[in-house]
């Protein structure tokens, strides 16, 4: 399969993650896609796309420079279409067609754990993230986040303490680390046999709406999520209701419970959330046997 026809494929402007799925089944030659008009495609998805101009000759060509900036920093590619693409990502209802990723893609058959929460936590709401990643490294279970500061970064660092391959899902292409401060912590993740991926290919810079969107990879990827604190309108809240939406475990973690940035966490217990207080609780939910099964 021609990469350069799915990366023309995620370059075109408005679509839906499933949009780009449907096209990708519907073609498989770059050069019959390659001649479809803007007309052609809103045909094929039933709709009108009301994105700016685009042609498929500037697309081809943005593309193929994909490809050499791809070589250049050293990033790697897996489509939807193939095996080694992460299997339950490719369950959820909007799996992205393209991961652009540096590192090693995780084991499929471990389990993940996704922590998330406030870039601001508390002090002890910080020190708990660190915490939990590094007892559910000691385990052998990675843990998946945004690589966001605060809550983020601390799970990915506890993580990476027990020796685990972190995992980190970008709302930027994967050679342009956001926020620029974590980017030590980043070449850290790979080095230590983690992963940066992206469903934005490369040149892509930090825009607003990538990082919600960015929230159902992170969900998508775990078996399940704990939101470690979360005020009211945290972006963590949106990797939970992906969560739920997934089928994923939820949890929250005792410590946003009493804290004054944990409002968002509070009225997820509210609705049902289990509370979690260490990396135990989720070990034991997940079943020992379970576990090992999958680990050994």
């Amino acid at each position: 399969m021609d990469n350069v026809l799915d990366t023309m494929i995620c370059r075109i402007p408005g679509l839906k993650a499933q949009e780009r799925i449907s096209l990708a089944e519907k073609f498989d030659n770059i050069e019959e896609f390659s001649i479809l008009s803007i007309n052609d495609i809103e045909i094929l998805l039933g709709r009108n796309l009301k994105a700016m101009p685009w042609n498929m000759i500037d697309l081809r060509a943005k593309a193929e420079k994909d490809n050499q900036k791809i070589q250049k920093f050293g990033i790697h590619m897996v489509s939807w279409r193939d095996e080694k693409y992460p299997p339950l990502l490719r369950e959820i209802y909007d799996p992205p067609l393209l991961i652009f990723y540096r590192g090693i893609l995780p084991n499929p058959d471990k389990p993940l754990a996704a922590v998330v929460g406030t870039r601001k936590p508390s002090s002890q709401a910080a020190l708990m993230a660190f915490d939990l990643g590094r007892e559910l490294g000691e385990k052998g279970v990675p843990v998946v986040s945004g690589l966001a500061l605060g809550i983020d970064s601390m799970a990915h660092r506890g993580n990476i303490e027990a020796g685990s391959p972190t995992v980190a899902v970008l709302g930027t292409s994967p050679e342009m680390v956001y926020p620029a401060s974590n980017r030590i912590l980043a070449k850290r993740i790979i080095e230590t046999g983690g992963i940066i991926l992206s469903e934005y290919p490369p040149g892509t810079g930090p825009r607003k709406w990538n990082f919600p969107e960015r929230n159902r990879i992170i969900s998508g990827l775990s078996r399940g999520v704990v939101i470690v604190e979360a005020p009211e309108k945290s972006g963590a809240l949106i990797t939970a209701r992906f969560a739920l939406e997934q089928n994923r475990d939820l949890w929250v973690h005792s410590v946003g419970l009493s804290s004054r940035w944990g409002m968002g966490t509070i009225r997820l217990k509210e609705e049902g959330a289990a509370v979690i207080a260490s990396a135990s609780d989720i070990l034991a939910e997940w079943k020992e046997e379970y576990l090992e099964r999958r680990i050994s």
